[in-house]
């Protein structure tokens, strides 16, 4: 069962929101647990940098030939939550230091990224992997690059733990 998505008491205002790209194996469970994060205005699941710039579909990227991640479009509110703290909380979902694969998730499609729009999120992306690798035994391989290419993934993908309930997901929200 999910906790309670205390954003959805939260007040607004769309001028601080700021958008950022993370990847982090099955977008199902990111998605979930991103969203609940305090500060969250909203999530949608899809795919980004791939190959080529046009829209796939689930089953194209399952094949693994498209160079796309699954990968959580997040939209937060800047003075709710630094883009900083929202790396934390990633970080807390992830393992950084597989490369293309999260838990039993395997293929490059479920690498982890932190794809950026502007130098203010690359610079802060950096500079946290960096500060969080004394933290690690093993190389943190986590992308951080600038986001080529997004597209939404299907509906059914949308919110797929609150239609699902008893859908598989990697991560742990207790």
């Amino acid at each position: 069962m999910l906790p309670e998505n205390k954003n959805r008491n939260l007040q607004f205002d769309k001028e601080n929101l700021k958008e950022i790209y993370l990847a982090g194996g099955c977008f199902w469970g990111v998605d979930a647990y991103i969203e609940r994060v305090i500060g969250v205005y909203s999530t949608q699941s899809g795919y980004a940098n791939g190959f080529e710039d046009k829209p796939i579909t689930y089953e194209e990227l399952c094949k693994g030939h498209t160079g796309f991640a699954e990968t959580v479009k997040v939209l937060y509110d800047e003075t709710k939550i630094s883009f900083e703290q929202l790396l934390i909380q990633f970080f807390e979902i992830i393992d950084p230091t597989i490369l293309n694969r999260q838990a039993g998730d395997i293929g490059t499609q479920y690498r982890t990224g932190i794809y950026y729009l502007d130098d203010y999120h690359k610079e802060i992306a950096e500079n946290f992997i960096k500060d969080q690798q004394k933290n690690y035994k093993s190389s943190i391989v986590t992308e951080v690059l600038p986001l080529k290419n997004y597209y939404p993934a299907e509906e059914y993908h949308q919110n797929y733990l609150e239609k699902n309930p008893n859908g598989y997901c990697h991560i742990s929200f207790g």
